[in-house]
């Protein structure tokens, strides 16, 4: 039998530690009901890591990271660390490993489950049936770009400096993810810069085009500019397929994006790296939504993401079709029961807390089991 694959959890801060014991129920359940067993390990990131080791990751983590198979990771960020410094907010843990693992495309998915249609501020009609994809670039961009700080001037004044910058190399790469995930779906891309204002954006969509003209002729590429794009999210989102876009734009679009559906709290996410020689390709998955502290330990806190991530993670990372497909009908069938936690209630269902929702998911993955 070959070896179990290595799995590295990082619960991180506020409703990460609540919302990631959900996933582990459901591989539990895995190990118990269907014999899958993986050899996990957990660290702390974020505020959590900087309570025990005065930095929001530390080196052990970044390389317990490296020799994952995948990372699951719930959420960072405490109010608690505001004041301790830039580079020492909880938040830079997960930049520090997408650059160090070199996870470069962000896919972050939006679809709207029929028994959620509701939830959404947006009409029915709008949004019913929605199944987007966005392609996310997240280790260069104005996130990563030099220069970069907070200066003073001679005046005395201060200035702050950030720098939108790609290459033909990075554009490309994450563009052929966008176009080889939209062949496995409806075939269309649109790709999101703003080339009218911002060279960047010109060069982005010079490489994206050529590239097409290359290599994926036989997908429908078409361009928007990112403002036009977020507009038309609301107003008609059912016209995208895959978007792929740079890291600015990408982190707003997506929050944008989750909002269609009804709350961040049903978004999973996958961030994947280039495949080494070994064959192995890093990645790393985590619900889109933040550590939420205002409510931390009430059991409020929506585990859907983090269960919607693993099984991301079973699809990208472990080719585990079979098992990430049950998983997320489980998920669907406990919202067509109309089982709900607080941030997607609504009149009519039953509100359940955070642990009620993840035993509910299990008592639906024995059912489907029996049925397999």
């Amino acid at each position: 039998m070959s070896a179990p694959k290595k799995l590295l959890i990082l619960p991180g801060d506020g409703i990460g530690p609540e919302i990631m014991r959900e996933a582990r129920r459901i591989m539990d359940w895995m190990a118990q009901a269907r014999g899958i067993r993986f050899d996990i390990s957990e660290d702390l990131v974020g505020g959590a890591s900087l309570a025990v080791h005065g930095q929001p990751i530390t080196q052990q983590v970044i390389d317990a990271a490296r020799a994952a198979d995948a990372v699951l990771f719930g959420s960072v960020g405490d109010p608690k660390w505001a004041s301790a410094g830039f580079d020492r907010r909880p938040e830079i843990a997960i930049l520090n490993l997408r650059q160090e693992l070199g996870l470069f495309a962000n896919l972050r998915p939006a679809k709207v489950f029929d028994s959620l249609v509701d939830a959404s501020t947006l009409k029915p009609d709008v949004i019913r049936g929605l199944d987007i994809m966005i392609v996310r670039e997240t280790v260069g961009g104005i996130y990563f770009g030099t220069p970069r700080g907070i200066e003073t001037l001679p005046d005395g004044s201060r200035r702050g400096i950030n720098t939108e910058v790609y290459t033909t190399a990075e554009i490309e790469r994450v563009a052929r993810v966008a176009f080889d995930l939209a062949r496995k779906r409806d075939n269309r891309v649109c790709s999101v810069e703003k080339c009218n204002v911002m060279e960047s954006g010109l060069l982005w969509k010079e490489v994206v085009t050529a590239l097409h003209d290359r290599e994926y002729s036989d997908v429908e590429l078409s361009h928007m500019l990112a403002d036009n794009c977020a507009m038309q999210m609301v107003r008609n989102p059912r016209q995208f397929d895959v978007i792929v876009t740079g890291n600015l734009f990408g982190d707003l679009l997506s929050d944008l994006a989750s909002m269609l559906t009804g709350s961040l709290g049903m978004l999973p996410s996958a961030t994947l790296g280039a495949k080494g020689e070994d064959g192995r390709t890093p990645a790393l998955y985590e619900p889109i939504h933040g550590s939420a502290p205002d409510i931390a330990g009430q059991g409020k806190a929506n585990p859907l993401a983090q269960i919607l991530s693993f099984a991301m993670l079973l699809r990208y990372s472990f080719d585990m079709q079979e098992d990430a497909a049950m998983i997320e009908a489980a998920v669907s069938n406990v919202l067509d029961r109309g089982l709900r936690t607080p941030d997607i209630m609504s009149a009519g269902r039953t509100e359940v807390n955070t642990a009620g929702m993840g035993e509910a998911v299990v008592a639906e993955l024995d059912k489907l089991n029996k049925t397999a």
